[in-house]
Protein backbone atom coordinates (compact mmCIF):
# COMPACT_ATOMS: atom_id res chain seq x y z
CA UNK A 1 0.00 0.00 0.00
CA UNK A 2 1.39 3.42 -0.95
CA UNK A 3 1.86 5.99 1.87
CA UNK A 4 -1.13 8.05 2.85
CA UNK A 5 -0.64 11.76 2.19
CA UNK A 6 -2.95 14.60 3.07
CA UNK A 7 -2.43 17.50 0.69
CA UNK A 8 -5.94 18.85 0.11
CA UNK A 9 -6.79 21.80 2.41
CA UNK A 10 -10.04 20.34 3.80
CA UNK A 11 -11.21 19.24 7.22
CA UNK A 12 -9.31 16.28 8.66
CA UNK A 13 -12.29 13.97 8.33
CA UNK A 14 -12.94 15.00 4.72
CA UNK A 15 -9.28 14.53 3.82
CA UNK A 16 -9.36 11.05 5.34
CA UNK A 17 -12.58 10.29 3.42
CA UNK A 18 -11.06 11.32 0.09
CA UNK A 19 -7.89 9.28 0.61
CA UNK A 20 -9.67 6.16 1.85
CA UNK A 21 -12.24 6.42 -0.94
CA UNK A 22 -9.39 6.48 -3.44
CA UNK A 23 -7.71 3.52 -1.73
CA UNK A 24 -10.90 1.44 -1.84
CA UNK A 25 -11.69 2.31 -5.46
CA UNK A 26 -8.10 1.67 -6.60
CA UNK A 27 -7.98 -1.67 -4.83
CA UNK A 28 -5.43 -0.80 -2.15
CA UNK A 29 -8.01 -2.28 0.18
CA UNK A 30 -9.58 -5.44 -1.23
CA UNK A 31 -13.32 -5.93 -1.18
CA UNK A 32 -14.30 -7.20 2.25
CA UNK A 33 -10.98 -6.18 3.82
CA UNK A 34 -10.79 -5.03 7.43
CA UNK A 35 -10.02 -1.33 7.87
CA UNK A 36 -8.37 -0.69 11.21
CA UNK A 37 -9.23 2.75 12.60
CA UNK A 38 -6.07 2.66 14.71
CA UNK A 39 -3.87 1.83 11.72
CA UNK A 40 -5.47 4.55 9.60
CA UNK A 41 -5.13 7.13 12.37
CA UNK A 42 -1.45 6.29 12.79
CA UNK A 43 -0.83 6.37 9.05
CA UNK A 44 -2.48 9.78 8.70
CA UNK A 45 -0.95 11.09 11.91
CA UNK A 46 -4.36 12.08 13.31
CA UNK A 47 -6.56 11.05 16.23
CA UNK A 48 -9.21 8.38 15.82
CA UNK A 49 -12.02 10.97 15.95
CA UNK A 50 -11.72 12.19 12.31
CA UNK A 51 -11.11 8.60 11.19
CA UNK A 52 -14.31 7.48 12.89
CA UNK A 53 -16.18 10.37 11.27
CA UNK A 54 -14.68 9.46 7.90
CA UNK A 55 -15.80 5.85 8.31
CA UNK A 56 -19.34 7.04 8.89
CA UNK A 57 -19.25 9.08 5.68
CA UNK A 58 -17.83 6.16 3.71
CA UNK A 59 -20.56 3.93 5.10
CA UNK A 60 -23.17 6.40 3.81
CA UNK A 61 -21.51 6.14 0.38
CA UNK A 62 -21.81 2.35 0.53
CA UNK A 63 -18.06 1.79 0.46
CA UNK A 64 -17.64 0.70 4.08
CA UNK A 65 -19.68 -1.54 6.38
CA UNK A 66 -19.39 -0.80 10.09
CA UNK A 67 -20.25 -3.70 12.40
CA UNK A 68 -20.58 -2.53 16.01
CA UNK A 69 -18.20 -4.31 18.39
CA UNK A 70 -16.62 -6.04 15.39
CA UNK A 71 -14.96 -3.51 13.10
CA UNK A 72 -15.08 -1.68 9.77
CA UNK A 73 -14.87 -3.48 6.44
CA UNK A 74 -14.76 -2.61 2.75
CA UNK A 75 -18.13 -3.48 1.24
CA UNK A 76 -18.70 -6.77 -0.56
CA UNK A 77 -21.88 -6.93 -2.66
CA UNK A 78 -24.27 -9.87 -2.60
CA UNK A 79 -25.81 -11.36 -5.73
CA UNK A 80 -28.96 -9.33 -5.06
CA UNK A 81 -26.90 -6.16 -4.60
CA UNK A 82 -25.23 -6.67 -7.98
CA UNK A 83 -28.53 -7.34 -9.73
CA UNK A 84 -30.13 -4.24 -8.22
CA UNK A 85 -27.10 -2.07 -8.93
CA UNK A 86 -26.98 -3.09 -12.59
CA UNK A 87 -30.75 -2.58 -12.96
CA UNK A 88 -30.36 0.93 -11.55
CA UNK A 89 -27.52 1.73 -13.94
CA UNK A 90 -29.44 0.39 -16.94
CA UNK A 91 -32.25 2.83 -16.09
CA UNK A 92 -30.18 5.89 -15.23
CA UNK A 93 -27.14 5.89 -17.52
CA UNK A 94 -28.85 5.93 -20.94
CA UNK A 95 -31.11 8.76 -19.76
CA UNK A 96 -28.14 10.74 -18.48
CA UNK A 97 -26.44 10.27 -21.85
CA UNK A 98 -29.49 11.50 -23.75
CA UNK A 99 -29.74 14.57 -21.51
CA UNK A 100 -26.00 15.25 -21.86
CA UNK A 101 -26.31 15.09 -25.63
CA UNK A 102 -28.97 17.79 -25.65
CA UNK A 103 -27.53 19.87 -22.81
CA UNK A 104 -23.80 19.87 -23.65
CA UNK A 105 -22.89 17.51 -26.46
CA UNK A 106 -19.47 19.13 -27.18
CA UNK A 107 -18.42 18.98 -23.53
CA UNK A 108 -19.57 15.39 -23.10
CA UNK A 109 -17.89 14.23 -26.31
CA UNK A 110 -14.63 15.98 -25.35
CA UNK A 111 -14.64 14.34 -21.90
CA UNK A 112 -15.36 10.94 -23.40
CA UNK A 113 -12.57 11.34 -25.96
CA UNK A 114 -10.10 12.13 -23.17
CA UNK A 115 -11.27 9.04 -21.26
CA UNK A 116 -10.93 6.87 -24.38
CA UNK A 117 -7.37 8.11 -24.91
CA UNK A 118 -6.52 7.32 -21.28
CA UNK A 119 -8.08 3.87 -21.62
CA UNK A 120 -5.97 3.20 -24.69
CA UNK A 121 -2.80 4.16 -22.82
CA UNK A 122 -3.76 2.00 -19.85
CA UNK A 123 -4.56 -0.90 -22.16
CA UNK A 124 -1.13 -0.65 -23.74
CA UNK A 125 0.50 -0.53 -20.30
CA UNK A 126 -1.74 -3.31 -18.88
CA UNK A 127 -2.51 -0.92 -16.00
CA UNK A 128 -5.84 -2.00 -14.58
CA UNK A 129 -6.05 0.87 -12.05
CA UNK A 130 -5.51 3.50 -14.76
CA UNK A 131 -7.95 1.67 -17.02
CA UNK A 132 -10.57 1.58 -14.26
CA UNK A 133 -10.15 5.30 -13.58
CA UNK A 134 -10.54 6.14 -17.28
CA UNK A 135 -13.53 3.81 -17.60
CA UNK A 136 -15.14 5.57 -14.64
CA UNK A 137 -14.38 8.98 -16.16
CA UNK A 138 -16.17 8.01 -19.36
CA UNK A 139 -19.33 6.97 -17.55
CA UNK A 140 -19.13 9.99 -15.24
CA UNK A 141 -19.06 12.30 -18.28
CA UNK A 142 -22.75 11.70 -18.98
CA UNK A 143 -23.71 12.93 -15.54
CA UNK A 144 -21.21 15.79 -15.48
CA UNK A 145 -22.82 17.23 -18.62
CA UNK A 146 -26.47 16.19 -18.25
CA UNK A 147 -27.58 19.44 -16.61
CA UNK A 148 -29.81 17.74 -14.03
CA UNK A 149 -28.53 17.87 -10.47
CA UNK A 150 -31.09 15.35 -9.23
CA UNK A 151 -29.87 12.79 -11.70
CA UNK A 152 -26.32 13.54 -10.58
CA UNK A 153 -27.26 13.12 -6.92
CA UNK A 154 -28.92 9.79 -7.70
CA UNK A 155 -25.83 8.55 -9.50
CA UNK A 156 -23.60 9.69 -6.64
CA UNK A 157 -25.37 7.17 -4.40
CA UNK A 158 -23.74 4.30 -6.31
CA UNK A 159 -20.79 5.82 -8.20
CA UNK A 160 -18.17 4.90 -5.61
CA UNK A 161 -19.28 1.28 -5.45
CA UNK A 162 -19.42 1.01 -9.23
CA UNK A 163 -15.92 2.47 -9.54
CA UNK A 164 -14.55 0.08 -6.90
CA UNK A 165 -16.15 -2.96 -8.52
CA UNK A 166 -14.88 -1.84 -11.90
CA UNK A 167 -11.25 -1.45 -10.80
CA UNK A 168 -11.20 -4.52 -8.57
CA UNK A 169 -13.13 -6.98 -10.72
CA UNK A 170 -13.48 -6.01 -14.39
CA UNK A 171 -10.43 -3.87 -15.18
CA UNK A 172 -7.92 -6.70 -14.53
CA UNK A 173 -9.78 -8.62 -17.25
CA UNK A 174 -10.34 -5.64 -19.55
CA UNK A 175 -6.63 -4.77 -19.82
CA UNK A 176 -5.91 -8.26 -21.15
CA UNK A 177 -8.19 -7.88 -24.17
CA UNK A 178 -9.29 -4.99 -26.41
CA UNK A 179 -12.96 -6.08 -26.29
CA UNK A 180 -14.00 -3.66 -23.52
CA UNK A 181 -12.05 -0.80 -25.07
CA UNK A 182 -13.70 -1.31 -28.46
CA UNK A 183 -17.11 -1.42 -26.81
CA UNK A 184 -16.46 1.94 -25.16
CA UNK A 185 -15.30 3.40 -28.46
CA UNK A 186 -18.56 2.27 -30.04
CA UNK A 187 -20.51 3.88 -27.20
CA UNK A 188 -18.72 7.14 -27.94
CA UNK A 189 -19.53 6.93 -31.66
CA UNK A 190 -23.20 6.20 -31.02
CA UNK A 191 -23.44 8.99 -28.47
CA UNK A 192 -21.74 11.52 -30.74
CA UNK A 193 -24.23 10.70 -33.52
CA UNK A 194 -27.22 10.77 -31.18
CA UNK A 195 -28.19 7.19 -32.03
CA UNK A 196 -29.80 6.53 -28.67
CA UNK A 197 -31.77 3.41 -29.53
CA UNK A 198 -28.57 1.58 -30.49
CA UNK A 199 -26.70 3.31 -27.68
CA UNK A 200 -29.25 2.18 -25.09
CA UNK A 201 -29.10 -1.42 -26.28
CA UNK A 202 -25.31 -1.48 -26.17
CA UNK A 203 -25.16 0.20 -22.77
CA UNK A 204 -27.68 -2.29 -21.39
CA UNK A 205 -25.59 -5.20 -22.66
CA UNK A 206 -22.41 -3.55 -21.40
CA UNK A 207 -23.76 -3.09 -17.87
CA UNK A 208 -25.37 -6.55 -17.76
CA UNK A 209 -22.09 -8.17 -18.79
CA UNK A 210 -20.27 -6.21 -16.10
CA UNK A 211 -22.72 -7.60 -13.55
CA UNK A 212 -22.00 -11.15 -14.70
CA UNK A 213 -18.28 -10.49 -14.37
CA UNK A 214 -18.75 -9.13 -10.84
CA UNK A 215 -20.75 -12.20 -9.85
CA UNK A 216 -18.25 -14.65 -11.32
CA UNK A 217 -15.31 -12.86 -9.72
CA UNK A 218 -17.02 -12.92 -6.34
CA UNK A 219 -18.19 -16.52 -6.85
CA UNK A 220 -21.77 -15.65 -6.11
CA UNK A 221 -23.27 -16.24 -9.56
Amino acid sequence: MKPFKLDTPKSLAQRVVLRLREAIIDGEFELGAVISEEMIAQSFGVSRTPVREAMGQLQSQGLVVIRPQVGSFVFTPSADDIQALCAFRIIIEPKAAELAYHHDRPGAVAAMEVAIAQMQQALAAKDNVAYGRADTALHDAFFAHCGNRYLVESYTLVSGRVAALRTNLTSPIDVQTPASFEEHRKLLRLFARGEFEAYGKLMTTHIANSGLTYARALEIA
